[in-house]
């Protein structure tokens, strides 16, 4: 890949890196405003704790979005971003532009989907 599209893509990977960090950081601080506000209106603990474990999925799906750019961001600096870590192709241009994070070209991602069966969801 020439070093112009590599740049763009870069931004781009910064670009979402920024926006999934500013939502988990807001996720985090409405799960303990949440948490503090259940707890001044009930003594239940139970519900108190279901509210912060929803609360903290929500952040953990922000959380492996930033892993996941940062994997990439890795993956650049090495040298192997838009190459299938599992053949080693060239991953299609288009499905980087649709998923700037993918680690698989189409044929590997539909292999390992396949493998986990029908009720896998995608594991870019």
């Amino acid at each position: 890949m020439d070093a112009r599209k590599l740049g763009r893509f870069k931004r781009l990977l910064l670009s979402e890196l920024q926006r999934h960090a500013q939502n988990v950081d807001a996720e985090q601080a409405r799960a303990i405003d949440v948490v503090n506000d259940e707890a001044k209106e009930s003594c239940d603990l139970a519900l108190r704790n279901v509210i912060q474990e929803l609360a903290l999925k929500l952040s953990d799906r922000e959380s492996k979005a930033v892993a996941e750019i940062d994997q990439a961001l890795m993956r650049m600096r090495e040298g192997s971003y838009g190459l299938c870590v599992r053949c080693g192709q060239k991953i299609d241009e288009r499905r980087l532009n649709a998923v700037p994070t993918a680690r698989y070209d189409a044929a590997c991602q539909a292999a390992i989907e396949n493998a986990k069966g029908d009720g896998a969801g995608p594991s870019l």
